[in-house]
């Protein structure tokens, strides 16, 4: 098993929260080993279901230009051991993009360069719409089904985000004002029975029902989610990056009782709205005491 990554479970911050954090500039798109099969993945997807993974409104090419040319300037700069730009092409692993192919759309040419998935939202007045999406991974849901509509619609199903809610009213607030020069960053965490990256449609949100599973057959599914305002269209650019670990992996971590404990405890806290949403409320307890197992073992092993 590969080390984790993010551990956004690990107690730091409450679920069903917003939870923004500044982030540098830098950061802004990450890449590791796990590249080139993103990219592969995409690659199959865009084969086979390309008009479910990328949707774009007419009058979006300004913004979707903007995302690629900010993106393959970052690429260059922050990952060029990764990336390699020749004329107009990039390349990535196995995987080449013609910057100068007009068949394929900005966003998608720029979502088939990295592991994240990307949706621009635009500011209507009615609120912030989805206006264009490459979304190879989503976690339960499907592109078409959130396509052109605000955010509050978008979240409609979200304990505690749908519209008319505090957290409906703030995303706007926080999407006005977001600026240019200081993008930010959240995560956000489920729990799934597969370990697959396009997990697309709602129904699939809850687990297999089992009597009994082990923490290999669970998967630990994080969004390092990050928001950056587009200083040309004024559009915002929303990437969501998916990362699978089986449960049981936290046992390799350093503080892996610590961090059980801190999972089991935000399973627990969820109320039933918020434990169905994660498709956890039937197998909630047992769980909860795998991973308290879990915690055991650890402290009891170092």
């Amino acid at each position: 098993m590969k080390p984790l990554t993010y551990t956004p479970y690990d107690g730091s911050q409450k679920p069903f929260t917003i939870g923004l954090m500044p982030l540098d500039m830098d950061r802004w798109i990450e890449t590791d080993a796990d590249l080139d099969r993103y990219l592969d993945e995409k690659q199959l997807l865009a084969n086979e279901r390309r008009d479910e993974i990328f949707l774009a409104e007419e009058n979006t090419e300004a913004a979707q230009q903007e995302v690629l040319d900010l993106l393959v300037g970052h690429l260059a700069c922050r990952h060029s051991k990764t990336h390699r730009r020749d004329a107009d092409v990039v390349s990535a692993g196995g995987h080449a993009v013609d910057l100068a192919d007009h068949l394929l759309p900005p966003l998608f040419k720029a979502g088939s360069l990295i592991a994240d998935d990307l949706v621009i939202m635009r500011r209507k007045a009615d609120g912030w719409h989805l206006v264009a999406g490459h979304v190879a991974f989503p976690s339960g849901w499907a592109l078409q089904e959130k396509f052109g509509r605000p955010m509050h619609a978008i979240h409609g199903e979200v304990p505690g985000f749908g519209e008319g809610t505090r957290n409906a009213t703030l995303i706007n607030r926080i999407f006005d004002n977001l600026q240019v020069t200081q993008p930010v960053e959240r995560f956000n965490w489920s729990v799934s029975a597969i370990g697959d990256l396009y997990k697309p449609l709602s129904q699939y949100r809850a687990l297999r029902q089992s009597p009994v599973f082990t923490l290999d057959e669970r998967f630990a599914r994080i969004e390092r989610q990050t928001l950056r305002k587009l200083p040309e269209t004024g559009d915002i650019l929303f990437t969501i990056r998916i990362y699978i670990d089986p449960i049981a992996a936290i046992a390799r971590h350093p503080r892996a009782s610590e961090l059980a404990l801190n999972f089991a405890a935000q399973v627990e806290a969820l109320d039933e709205h918020q434990a169905s949403y994660k498709g956890l409320r039937e197998q909630r307890p047992e769980l909860m005491r795998q991973l308290r197992m879990l915690a055991e073992t650890a402290r009891s092993t170092r």
